[in-house]
């Protein structure tokens, strides 16, 4: 059977491989430590559960209308993006979706026409540039300097668009790199893309994952210049430890936002009714759990960040924000490791798996072949365990 070239071309996901690739060892009897997927350990917040189960026992399990999201979830996102970033949409510019993952599929499907450029700052979430090629677009890659934390500069962004140029993805805070843009650097972003007149997708997904006082905005309350060119994107999977319920959403133009749901009405529906449910009771609830997930992700970075920072050959930054470190491994390139040279990122997680037992991801599948990403959204115990499998590794 012949599969279409849209499929062929879009590489699978790095992060899904490399965790079944683990799963599988372990499934083996071998222990393994999993530094791969980007999912909090923490269990979903009981109240949440509870309003779950509440909603199912009240009947609510028919189709999820209206497919944009119920009333009451899309007035909980109006109220939460009010919150904490001083942002006004009404409901008419508010879709939800089964997952942030879909809504940026969706929005990219809304939004770009073939032969259409995306400019996708790297390193980047392995997902950004798939989605772009499977809209036919062209994603632009404008790579970030680590000694400035891998952010894009306003110069970069003003030499990178083009009478082609559709879309800029903006990631803060960034997955894999953990970098927060601060809010200056917003600023100057948002005057470049203002004057140039283009549309700018802000992915927030970790917007309640910040460190060290920083301060994390929204590239769209910088005014309604650059708040009109917007369409910010967004989730509970990853501040609420809600990965497996598949609720995200956008906010932004409310002919963007009609069109997303156009999409979905044809495709997903809307998502799980009961979720929804469930969702707006986290967003208009206590946040205390949030906080309190947060704290530890805090705890667990230090720790984390500072072992690799001792491991032979390793340096690594320090994250603002999220649940992952990407540190450098250009000074083990070209070197042998266990009786394999290693030639790249790829060579460097498969040494790790294979002769230490630690699954971490590579970074060529973010864009930067000199780093692997390591998630630390797992206990201490297995971070502790996981980097002194590394240390006698690399030793």
């Amino acid at each position: 059977m012949k599969i279409a070239k849209r499929v062929v071309n879009v590489s699978p996901s790095p992060t899904l491989a490399i965790s079944a690739q683990a799963k599988a060892i372990k499934a083996q009897g071998v222990d393994v430590v999993s530094f791969g997927a980007g999912e909090p350990d923490f269990d979903t917040p009981a109240h949440i559960k509870q309003a779950a189960v509440d909603a199912l026992n009240a009947g609510f399990t028919k189709y999820p209308l209206p497919v944009a999201g119920i009333p009451e979830l899309r007035a909980a996102v109006a109220a939460k993006l009010a919150r904490d970033g001083g942002l006004e949409y009404s409901p008419d510019e508010i879709s939800v979706a089964p997952g942030g993952k879909n809504a940026l599929y969706s929005l990219m499907q809304a939004l770009v026409n073939p032969d259409d450029e995306v400019i996708v700052p790297a390193p980047y979430w392995v997902s950004y540039t798939e989605m772009v090629k499977l809209a036919g677009g062209r994603p632009a890659i404008v790579d970030g300097a680590e000694t400035n934390d891998f952010k894009l500069t306003p110069g970069q962004l003003d030499a990178a668009i083009n009478s082609n140029t559709r879309l800029i993805i903006l990631n803060s805070p960034c997955n894999p790199t953990g970098a927060v843009y601060t809010p200056e650097e917003l600023e100057a972003l948002a005057a470049v893309i203002a004057r140039h007149d283009v549309t700018v997708v802000s992915d927030e997904i970790y917007e309640h994952l910040v460190y060290d006082g920083v301060e994390q905005r929204s590239i769209a309350s910088f005014g309604p210049e650059i708040k009109k060119r917007t369409v910010v994107c967004s989730g509970l999977s990853k501040s609420y430890a809600m990965t497996g319920w598949r609720i995200g959403y956008l906010a932004g133009p409310a002919d963007v936002i009609a069109a997303v749901n156009k999409l979905a009405s044809h495709s997903t529906s809307g998502p799980t009714s009961f979720v929804q449910k469930a969702a707006a009771v986290a967003l208009n609830g206590g946040q205390e759990a949030v906080a309190e997930m947060c704290a530890e992700f805090d705890r667990r970075r230090r720790v984390m960040v500072g072992r690799l920072n001792a491991l032979p050959g390793i340096t690594c930054r320090t994250p603002k924000g999220a649940f992952y470190a990407f540190p450098s491994i250009a000074n083990c390139i070209g070197r042998e490791i266990a009786g394999t040279r290693i030639g790249g990122s790829m060579d460097f997680a498969s040494v790790c798996l294979e002769k230490a037992r630690v699954a971490l991801v590579p970074g060529i599948a973010f864009g930067s072949d000199d780093h692997v990403r390591l998630s630390y959204a797992t206990s201490m115990d297995r971070i502790t365990a996981g980097l002194e499998r590394l240390e006698e590794l690399l030793s």
